[in-house]
């Protein structure tokens, strides 16, 4: 599955590899990888394989969840279609409460006591995703973890994850995508260096020199 999703979105160009010609992030660090994982919805056949992925981890790996739960903005979409397939109450949370109404963080029913996990596109540090674990705990909600599409594997994302006990499974990873950028022609072997050392350390352009 991890080389069949990692296929897909290197097909639909939801995944960019260009090591010779890096992205310049809107941190400032240049990257030989840029991921929109929002094209997948643009793909009913890609779509549908990631959507029932993420709901048979979702039913594999977190049995007692109760309701579905997807980031602001990318996740949303993705929670919507899973809690579809597997039947579940689904919401979302914002990045910061509205400034109007209720001033909700929280869009949908956060019932105090059930088992819910959140949805997300990807996960690089982490950050994002833990903000969103912590405001639905606050909640009195008992995360049982986070499913996402596809994972960068940085050690910052998984210390950040770690230190917050929260469990995600990924349907892809930048492992096994340089693999199968490299069985169909998408970088050279000797790419494959220079993208894992980016991952290692993200900010040291010295990657480049690989």
């Amino acid at each position: 599955m991890e080389k069949k999703i990692a296929k897909h979105l290197l097909d639909i160009g939801a995944v960019f590899l260009r090591p010779d010609q890096p992205f310049t992030w809107a941190s400032g660090i240049e990257s030989p990888i840029y991921c929109d994982n929002r094209l997948t919805l643009s793909y009913p056949e890609v779509r549908k394989e990631i959507e029932n992925g993420l709901a048979d981890i979702i039913k594999n790996e977190f049995k007692d969840c109760e309701g579905v739960f997807g980031t602001s903005t990318a996740g949303i979409a993705h929670a919507a279609i899973v809690s579809e397939i597997l039947g579940l109450p689904m919401g979302y949370v914002r990045g910061s409460a509205k400034d109007h109404g209720r001033t909700n963080q929280i869009e949908g029913r956060a019932i105090e006591g059930s088992k819910v996990v959140v949805v997300e596109d990807l996960i690089s540090t982490g950050g994002s995703c833990v903000d969103v674990v912590n405001v639905l705990r606050n909640a009195k909600c008992e995360v049982l973890g986070i499913v996402s599409i596809f994972t960068y594997g940085m050690k910052k994302g998984i210390d950040n994850l770690e230190k917050n006990n929260v469990k995600n499974v990924s349907l892809s990873n930048l492992d096994a995508l340089v693999k199968v950028a490299v069985e169909y022609w998408f970088i050279k072997e000797s790419d494959i260096k220079k993208i894992l050392a980016f991952r290692e350390n993200p900010t040291n352009s010295n990657w480049k020199n690989i």
